[in-house]
């Protein structure tokens, strides 16, 4: 296609230029056409994902909601994909490269879709459907998939379809977006392209104490949340000196039963890119 030639050369002719930019324009009409057509069906999958939070791979009313809409556009799709109840996969085109279009709708425990997922989602099933009728209104050679991809606020579901091969070989580029505050986007910058993203790993600790009574014979015990809140303080104390790139954040999950025990046992959680 002449749009990514235009990337591909620097020393192009101007007619040719001209006649990519075209093309360019006439591929990015297709695709705006396309969404504006389903726009009410777009937000009522939004609005009902949003309305539904469900936490990591329990997303079953947002795994049927999406594969019941794609199949309404007439796409073939595979539910409970690679292996996992809560992925599912369609593609359209042929020839050419694939691009995947991850989309994310598990929810977080209190706030629900705090964090924007089901935006994620509806995002990635209109830049799908948008793109797969361009293709084929235009006779493009590409291929686009749409990959559903649960547990990512933990639970690991993308390391699991990347072990199940959703991510193979022959994938030029794998893309979703991300909602964002809007006063943090400056200058008209949006996408990947201006800012960082950063990758978490999970790691969990357990300390075990003796117990005893905490008013007759604490001396008696050895107390595990004060090696619980030791380690936390340490771990606070160290982000002076960590790098504004860098995150640490942790939580005390069990730190005992009742006050006039030692608490002979407790749990923390750690999440952070170092």
């Amino acid at each position: 296609m002449n749009a990514i030639l235009v990337h591909q050369h620097h020393n192009v002719e101007p007619s040719s230029k001209h006649q990519a930019d075209e093309s360019l324009q006439m591929v990015r009409r297709a695709i705006a056409s396309t969404i504006d057509a389903i726009d009410k069906h777009l937000l009522a999958v939004n609005n009902g994902i949003h309305s539904h939070p469900e936490l990591c791979y329990q997303e079953v009313f947002a795994h049927a909601t999406i594969t019941d809409f794609l199949e309404s556009q007439g796409f073939k799709v595979q539910r409970h994909a690679y292996g996992l109840d809560t992925s599912f996969v369609a593609e359209a085109g042929s020839g050419g490269r694939l691009v995947i279009f991850c989309a994310e709708y598990d929810a977080l425990p209190d706030v629900g879709h705090g964090c924007g997922h089901n935006l994620i989602a509806t995002a990635s099933i209109a830049a799908f459907v948008g793109a797969a009728s361009a293709l084929l209104a235009l006779g493009i050679a590409g291929r686009v998939r749409i990959l559903g991809t649960p547990a990512e606020e933990g639970g690991g579901g993308k390391v699991k379809l990347i072990d199940a091969g959703a991510f193979s070989d022959d994938v030029s580029a794998a893309l979703m977006c991300h909602a964002m505050p809007a006063h943090q986007v400056k200058g008209g910058k949006a996408g990947i392209a201006a800012f960082r993203t950063l990758a978490s790993r999970r790691l969990g600790m357990e300390f075990f104490g003796k117990n005893a009574h905490a008013g007759q014979e604490p001396w008696s015990g050895i107390n595990a949340l004060d090696a619980a809140v030791s380690t936390y303080t340490t771990v606070s104390m160290l982000r002076q000196q960590i790098k504004p790139h860098q995150k640490v954040q942790g939580v005390i999950e069990e730190g005992g039963k009742v006050p006039n025990i030692i608490p002979d046992y407790t749990r923390m959680t750690w999440g952070g890119a170092l």
